[in-house]
């Protein structure tokens, strides 16, 4: 068992945190827990001493790695499941166990699968579960079934055209576990538009759910010899990381160690070929010092020039008369490159609904490169390889006002 080795993949691959499935629904508990038998503790790994959650936790630590806690509510082996009370007594005492043994953690994954164990089916109180987690690990989000984080709606690594952050607040729960009623036709995490105008439209409750999409890199989550000819490839991977992450949402892609410990060959190559492209694809910018930035409209016209840096709280905001900005970009000379990436100021909300991109081509005109709908974190535009020397990104369509924090090119 080498979870080192697991994160070093990991890091090799451009991730930053990981999310250790500790106990599934049909699982025993992969740490020695005081609550129940059916654990680790109970098997010969180790002659019962080992603690594989540890492990994870401290090899993640070691590589820089954020550490999460993924965790079923349905058990498909507890003998007070389905009994209440009793039940969710058992699971906060889960819950308190892997929030105050193993460090920080970053995320509680926990699965909203609600199966029956026999004839015995359990009513989650999911306000106690979010209340436990809150106190114990008051920085974690709660992803999935839980109020901070949203599910894309599949684990196929599909997402929207437009993929909001903010959205009706029926679509989430709040800290006390019950939701907003949906209207008719509402409500369905499957939806194809959860976040346009005509989606929201008559809605006056809103909440900031960000998307995560989540999907095993082979066919099933869990390993298996015959799913070796399912491993995504490279090209599939960086297709999801385009439309996941480049999209406004966060990526997590499910891995799973064979029966040696490690994570097979096949998937440790592609991983490793896949975190060496997304580093050379976006290791640098053009968008440096010698690059001259202007806005059609801007009260400091230092203001623009903002998006070239990282720095915290530094953005570019448009005049608020100004409904289709135009920020305008020239190089020295004619550039080289296949990736644009944007992003919001996040910190004061989600605006844009749709921009375009023109390119100056050789003989002198304004040609369209690319046109897109929202941007939220970061929108990755990966267009054709060009070669020019200005560009115009126009946003035709915002909400009340827009603040771009962060302009790259590669």
């Amino acid at each position: 068992m080498d979870t080192d080795s697991w994160c070093e993949l990991a890091v090799n691959a451009g991730m930053r945190g990981l999310v250790f499935t500790c106990k599934h629904y049909d699982g025993f508990c992969l740490w020695p827990t005081a609550h129940t038998d059916y654990s680790v503790k109970n098997s010969n790994w180790m002659d019962g001493e080992g603690d594989l959650v540890r492990m994870v936790a401290d090899s993640c630590r070691k590589f820089g790695l954020k550490f999460g806690i993924y965790v079923s509510p349905w058990d498909m082996h507890e003998k007070t499941y389905g009994t209440g009370v009793a039940y969710d007594d058992y699971f906060c005492n889960l819950l308190t166990e892997l929030l105050t043994n193993y460090g920080d953690v970053f995320c509680v994954w926990l699965d909203g699968i609600c199966g029956s164990n026999e004839t015995r089916v359990q009513k989650y109180d999911w306000g106690r579960y979010y209340q436990t987690i809150r106190t114990l690990a008051p920085n974690a989000v709660i992803s999935f079934m839980g109020p901070d984080v949203r599910w894309s709606g599949n684990e196929n690594g599909v997402t929207r055209s437009e993929e909001w952050s903010s959205v009706p607040a029926y679509y989430g729960v709040y800290e006390d576990g019950t939701s907003e009623p949906a209207p008719k036709k509402a409500g369905d995490m499957m939806a194809l538009d959860i976040g346009s105008r005509k989606a929201i439209k008559g809605q006056e409750k809103f909440i900031w759910y960000p998307c995560e999409v989540s999907l095993p890199i082979r066919k099933h989550w869990f390993f298996d010899e015959d799913d070796k000819y399912s491993v995504k490839t490279k090209d599939k991977l960086l297709g999801l990381y385009f439309n996941s992450v480049g999209n406004n949402s966060c990526l997590m892609l499910g891995l799973s160690p064979n029966k040696r410990g490690v994570i097979d060959d096949v998937d440790t190559q592609i991983l490793t070929a896949f975190g060496k492209d997304i580093k050379l694809m976006f290791s640098g910018n053009i968008v440096d010092d010698r690059v001259e930035i202007s806005a059609s409209s801007e009260k400091d016209p230092a203001i623009a020039k903002n998006i070239k840096t990282t720095a915290m709280n530094a953005f570019w905001r448009p005049e608020e008369k100004d409904r289709t900005p135009v920020l305008h970009v020239r190089f020295k000379e004619d550039e080289p490159f296949d990736k644009i990436v944007l992003s919001e100021n996040i910190a004061n909300g989600q605006h844009i609904e749709a921009f375009e991109i023109l390119y100056l081509n050789e003989k002198g005109k304004w040609k369209t490169l690319y046109e897109g709908t929202t941007v939220g974190y970061k929108r990755i535009c990966n267009i054709k390889p060009i070669k020019c020397r200005e560009l115009k990104f126009i946003f035709t369509k915002y909400r009340d006002f827009f603040e771009l924090s962060h302009l790259q090119i590669n």
